[in-house]
């Protein structure tokens, strides 16, 4: 925060308004600068829990992805921070609050958009917008010289320009060097998983539980012991911890951004690529295929798009977000997960639900399936395609 005519901003950076959603930063050390460069008051608001609840797991229960790789780790992240920087700064009496987005980017979009939605008077500082800021510091190289000339201490150099964004779910990476889409990441980049050609020998297993398409249960093993963890936050945490060490959750994307420019992104997402690729496995167990089908053509995509997008707070996200619970009253039961060397797959699933039976499904044995019938099926499927190839022959066109 900052002080002008007796007026305050509440300024979100590493070094001003400050939200713990699970990234492993030195807040002391970010609170101390913050301090010496002339802010008044320094706050870090611990968000983990809220930001797994509320945010991740809505996610996971509709598998949400962003043009069919991204798993929304920053969008998942950007409203409950601007959440929690919205009620400081009702709380210290600021007219206004800022942030250091970039005017080409995503975040600038998803955090004013937040602000607005929470506050319709806030005032909103965005100096990348200025142009007598973004003039003088035309990008980060020129930033980093102003740190470097007034002492102020940053993790970035001009040997590693990229910007970072980490949090419980992710850590992404972009600018700098990676703006050249064939240039290839190099392996210092990769803050959170390891190589995963140097990932351990052997695979690791795990189980995960599943309470209405909610992650509830965590089993492994860890120095020959047998493990397991409850609790929204630790399950999180934990399953990121055994992603990590086996090289899992690495993606290279070039995506189109809301406000038009394609951009190339390199993501971390361990634990939460286990996490959902373990929920949308057990999905094909226990969920019907039309409840299965709609969801994923009404809500999935549109949930994506308004994560990434930036609209948590808007009228159809909250339509959309009530839609999801009533999807996943039958996804429950237990995972079996293997991971190695970068790989995520399952090895078994189970589920109380009714829907799988193994008599009907087998081919060894008639069960209550009667064959006999599936013949009037097929002849009933197979009478508009009679008449389409019927349609074309006659045009003289093949199929």
């Amino acid at each position: 925060m900052a002080g002008k005519s007796k007026q305050k901003v509440c300024l979100a950076y590493s070094g001003g308004f400050m939200a713990d959603v699970g990234q492993e930063e030195d807040f002391e050390a970010a609170k101390k600068k913050a301090l010496k460069i002339g802010a008044l008051k320094v706050e870090v608001k611990d968000v983990k829990k809220s930001f797994v609840e509320e945010f991740c797991w809505p996610a996971i229960q509709c598998n949400a992805q962003y043009e069919g790789e991204y798993l929304l780790g920053t969008s998942l992240a950007r409203p409950v921070i601007a959440r929690a920087q919205m009620e400081f700064t009702a709380q210290e009496g600021c007219f206004a609050v800022s942030h250091g987005c970039t005017g080409k980017g995503n975040d600038q979009v998803r955090f004013e958009l937040a602000f607005y939605a929470l506050d319709p008077k806030i005032k909103v500082i965005a100096p990348w917008r200025d142009p007598v800021f973004y003039n003088r510091f035309k990008g980060r190289n020129d930033l980093l010289d102003y740190a470097s000339q007034t002492g102020i201490p940053v993790t970035s150099t001009k040997s590693k320009p990229w910007s970072m964004d980490e949090n419980l779910a992710h850590c992404s990476y972009e600018a700098g060097i990676l703006e050249d889409p064939d240039t290839t990441p190099p392996e210092d980049m990769w803050k959170l998983t390891v190589d995963p050609e140097k990932a351990p020998e052997k695979p690791e297993y795990f189980t995960l539980e599943f309470t209405k398409g909610i992650p509830t249960g965590l089993e492994y093993s860890e120095g020959g012991k047998e493990k397991s963890v409850t609790g929204d936050v630790d399950i999180f945490t934990t399953t990121n911890t055994i992603a990590r060490r086996n090289g899992v959750g690495r993606i290279d994307i070039v995506e189109n951004r809301f406000i038009g420019i394609k951009s190339r992104g390199c993501y971390e997402s361990p634990g939460l690529t286990c996490l959902r690729s373990a929920h949308q496995n057990l999905e094909g167990l226990c969920l019907d295929r039309e409840v299965k089908a709609w969801r994923d053509r009404s809500i999935t995509y549109d949930f994506s798009k308004c994560l990434y997008n930036g609209v948590w707070f808007s009228p159809e996200c909250e339509v959309l977000r009530n839609c999801i619970p009533p999807t996943q009253k039958d996804v429950n039961g237990r995972v079996r997960c293997k991971v190695y060397k970068g790989t995520f797959s399952v090895i078994g699933r189970t589920s109380p639900s009714k829907l799988y039976d193994m008599s009907e499904s087998s081919m060894d044995e008639i069960g209550d399936f009667d064959p006999s019938e599936t013949g009037g099926f097929i002849t009933v499927s197979a009478i508009r395609l009679k008449k389409y190839g019927q349609m074309k022959k006659e045009a003289g066109e093949d199929l």
